[in-house]
């Protein structure tokens, strides 16, 4: 019988293994305060930012919040009279006024047909973008973002007059004599639905570029050739890969529409005759300012803070899913 020797295959000697050792790497040491300092990390560049935040978001709501719970007019405001808390009196009287649930109905509906009207207008313009040469879609380009850079009072007086009665170029182009626009309700808001979507579509428009120029070129030819057509390719292939972009912009479009104050206020003169043109924001500012009803006007903000949070948070939580999606 052969003996083991140090040298040679026979001659290896086998240690026994302890099969209870692990053989993982060690752990290094002060991992979970690196763990730590990683996920502070991100906060303390965005303290910067959150700070500026706070001070110019956070404060002004919370003295909006405290102002709709207290009487707060004129008297109060000049330093006069003690302020008294009302509780949510004011939020009964505002609920138990009839004006503010028209006013409400109003909103919704024009921003409705603010954002119906923005997307369609912009998805349709961007469409057309991918089938014009590269000049005209420059041009269009150029056009679209300078209607977006414009500030929306300019943009109000150049569409005001437009539509003068006396010296705009529509009425005589159509042949309206001196049809006033903002004199009727339907009418002024439709003038006014014209100049807000001419200022939001080139952000859907760019958006929604972009996501098409995205969609890989063989789907779209592919439902070319099987004899689909344009619309059919949109709504069939486009609008579905799109979706994501879609629902942003969608979202984007309806806080802005819903709280849109400049356009009403300088096209229709403060909002219409008797009123007939007020959304909420206009509607805050007048009971605020013009009657000094400072605590029902912050009580008009406070509610539509809550509805814009609540369209915030939906939209967040779409984001979040549609980023666990990808």
């Amino acid at each position: 019988m052969t003996a083991p020797t140090s040298s040679g295959r026979a001659g290896r000697v086998r240690l026994p293994v302890d099969r209870g050792l692990s053989h993982s790497s060690p752990r290094p040491l002060g991992g979970s305060s690196a763990r730590s300092r990683k996920s502070w990390t991100p906060w303390l560049y965005l303290a910067p930012a959150l700070v500026v935040l706070a001070g110019l978001l956070v404060y002004p709501v919370y003295q909006l919040g405290l102002i709709s719970f207290f009487q707060y007019t004129q008297a109060q405001v000049s330093g006069g009279e003690p302020t008294t808390f009302e509780g949510f009196g004011n939020y009964s009287a505002l609920f138990s006024d009839s004006q503010f649930w028209q006013v409400l109905l109003a909103t919704l509906v024009f921003a409705a047909a603010c954002v119906v009207s923005t997307l369609a207008v912009g998805c349709a313009l961007a469409v057309l973008l991918t089938r014009v040469r590269a000049l005209p879609r420059l041009a269009l380009m150029l056009a679209a973002l300078g209607a977006w850079a414009t500030p929306a009072i300019t943009g109000s007086t150049v569409w005001l007059f437009l539509f003068d009665p006396d010296f705009g170029p529509v009425n005589r182009m159509l042949g309206l004599g001196d049809y006033s626009w903002t004199y009727g309700r339907l009418s002024a808001f439709f003038l006014v639905l014209l100049e807000v979507v001419w200022c939001s579509f080139p952000f859907v428009m760019v958006t929604v570029y972009a996501g098409i120029r995205a969609v890989p070129a063989e789907v779209l030819e592919a439902a070319a050739l099987d004899g689909a057509s344009q619309w059919r390719i949109w709504r069939s292939v486009l609008a579905p890969m799109l979706r994501p972009i879609l629902v942003v912009v969608t979202i984007q479009s309806v806080i802005w529409d819903f709280k849109v104050f400049t356009q009403i206020y300088v096209m229709t003169n403060g909002g219409g005759i008797a009123g007939q043109n007020l959304v909420l924001n206009v509607y805050a500012y007048q009971k605020a300012f013009a009657s000094s009803q400072y605590s029902l006007g912050s009580a008009i903000g406070v509610v539509m803070l809550l509805i814009l949070l609540a369209v915030t948070l939906v939209y967040l939580r779409l984001l979040r899913r549609q980023g666990e999606e990808l």
